[in-house]
């Protein structure tokens, strides 16, 4: 195996968890956003105001995005055993 077939293996490794990942974390960081400006705004300062709608929403993305990034997964799994048949070969 050359240095090139191990950076793009990681280069791809990369790219599919920023893929998977991204969705919730971004969903999640809009919320917390939200929330931050409701309690500036209001002066309420809760700790499980913070807690428990990010909790949820995360939940929820991932009900909803779970089957897609699971997808992906399975998909980014299945073509490195591929490639990796064709590397021992």
């Amino acid at each position: 195996m050359t240095v090139e077939q191990v950076i793009t293996l990681g280069q791809k490794m990369l790219e599919v968890a920023l893929l998977v990942g991204s969705p919730v974390l971004i969903i999640t960081f809009v919320v917390g956003l939200l929330i931050s400006v409701f309690q500036a705004a209001t002066q309420i300062h809760e700790m499980t105001l913070t807690f428990i709608p990010k909790i949820l929403i995360t939940l929820i993305t991932l009900y909803l995005l779970g089957n897609w990034m699971l997808t992906k997964l399975i998909d980014y799994t299945r073509e490195n055993f591929h490639y990796l048949l064709q590397v021992v070969r």
